[in-house]
């Protein structure tokens, strides 16, 4: 499915949140939570060329993802939804919405995202039981994929989910299905197909437009609802799917010093999204309360989506 939209001119603002450097002798990456060896399907994580009853779908959808995310696409987006003017309500009434969605891009689970969500937290709550503004970023950090709802416009699975990477430069090959790039229009587009396409060495993650999906959405949710979260919780929310940099190390060269300190955190709360995924639920009333303080502590009680 294409969309076929104007291109506006739209800025990218530049972020001034308080930093939280990390102390790596006291946050040790590997803590008390222990890496399966597969997912739920019996397949190793990730494992986009595995046979799985689940391939085949994700293989088609980062096709399309890959034809149509394009600079001029994410600007309209960005300038469309940054307006926050489609509902208003509180964090735990959206944790509620992700109910009914399905992430089709994941091939590691088909269950509802609210239990992914209170998975991810839970794991990390249990080895940085002090670090509770990471708590609540575990369990934010995929609320934009609201975005599918026909209350937030409906979007196409390829502009809500998914791995998530620059655009406005050429497409790095670590990239998952990279070969679908070559379909993109940005790829014959000399503006944009170079290392650096529009951007310059060390400009800084906040100034590169990133492809369009619910890390972005959520982020502009947060930053503009004025949260208290640190820096690193919202650079966990904008780029945890940007698995180019914190898995290949790709694009490093965009990066300013706030970055380098914000990844070391990325890092760190990678592995509890990506391994905590199971088949083994969560009693969302038992834990409910521990995380309503914690939005009640950094996000107002409503806010604009």
């Amino acid at each position: 499915m294409t969309i076929l939209i104007e291109q506006p001119e739209f800025g990218v603002e530049a972020d001034q949140e308080k930093t939280i450097p990390v102390d790596e002798k006291e946050l040790v990456l590997d803590g008390g939570f222990v890496v399966p060896e597969i997912n739920s399907f019996g397949q190793t994580f990730r494992a986009y060329d595995a046979e799985s009853e689940r391939q085949q779908g994700v293989e088609n959808f980062y096709r399309i993802n890959h034809i149509n995310q394009t600079y001029g696409f994410v600007k309209k987006m960005r300038e469309d939804y940054g307006k926050l003017d489609r509902m208003e309500m509180s964090i735990w009434e959206c944790c509620e919405l992700l109910n009914e969605v399905v992430d089709e891009s994941d091939p590691d689970l088909d269950e509802p995202q609210i239990e992914h969500l209170l998975q991810t937290a839970e794991a990390i709550r249990k080895d940085y039981p002090n670090e509770d503004w990471l708590h609540l970023t575990g369990l934010i950090h995929d609320l934009g994929k609201v975005l599918l709802l026909p209350s937030f416009g409906g979007l196409p699975q390829w502009a809500v989910v998914g791995d998530t990477y620059p655009v406005g430069c050429a497409f790095d090959e670590s990239i998952v299905h990279h070969k679908y790039f070559k379909e993109n229009a940005d790829s014959n587009n000399p503006a944009y197909n170079t290392k650096y396409g529009v951007y310059s060495e060390g400009c800084g993650l906040n100034n590169v437009m990133m492809s369009w999906g619910h890390d972005d959405y959520m982020y502009l949710v947060a930053k503009e609802n004025k949260t208290t979260l640190p820096s690193a919780g919202l650079f966990i929310i904008r780029y945890h799917s940007f698995y180019a940099l914190h898995r290949a190390g790709a694009y490093k060269q965009l990066m300013n010093e706030e970055d380098v300190e914000n990844l070391k955190w990325l890092e760190i709360f990678n592995k509890y999204d990506l391994y905590s995924k199971s088949k083994l639920l969560i009693d969302v009333e038992k834990v409910k309360p521990y995380y309503v303080s914690l939005i009640e502590k950094y996000f107002p009680a409503k806010l604009k989506w």
